[in-house]
């Protein structure tokens, strides 16, 4: 119970971080600008490389959960490292919704997986590797929905549609 609660409030205090201080930043700039420090931010996703590194994580974590959430994650940083290479132009914008999809599907995957096989449940597997789902995960989700939201904007300013803001 105490993992399922430290996950739900990582969504409800990012989530609220999210709407009152991430988003009304952002939806006011050019899709670009508003894009790169979202990015910047998943580019640290090779955090998750955590999960495989014993004495952080216990020797018990199953691999079915470590390999595909630290591998996932890596490759969701690589994504995010090129699309901010490629901004502004449309590969980078084909690269960006390609980072979203795979990085969403991949954190989607690992609570999935997670869920599957107890990891939440068994005390210590995580080790060390614990805030990862408690704290950056929520945080993760909320941006990538943020970027949903960013790429299905209007580029003159993320969050106008019709001269006004969006809510």
């Amino acid at each position: 119970a105490v993992f399922g609660i430290s996950v739900l409030l990582g969504f409800v205090v990012w989530g609220m971080i999210g709407a009152r201080y991430v988003w009304p930043a952002l939806r006011d700039r050019p899709r670009t600008e508003a894009l790169r420090p979202v990015l910047f931010l998943h580019a640290f996703r090779f955090v998750g490389l955590a999960f495989l590194v014993p004495g952080v994580v216990s020797s018990d974590l199953p691999a079915a959960f470590a390999q595909p959430a630290a591998y996932g994650d890596l490759a969701t940083s690589m994504l995010a490292l090129l699309a901010i290479a490629m901004l502004g132009s449309m590969l980078g914008t084909i690269i960006v919704w390609v980072f979203n999809i795979v990085g969403t599907v991949d954190l989607l995957n690992a609570f999935y997986q997670a869920d599957r096989l107890g990891v939440g449940l068994t005390p210590g597997l995580q080790g060390a590797a614990y805030f990862i789902p408690t704290v950056l995960v929520p945080l993760l989700l909320v941006t990538h929905v943020l970027v949903f939201r960013i790429l299905l904007g209007t580029d003159a300013g993320v969050g106008r549609q019709g001269g006004r803001r969006a809510a």
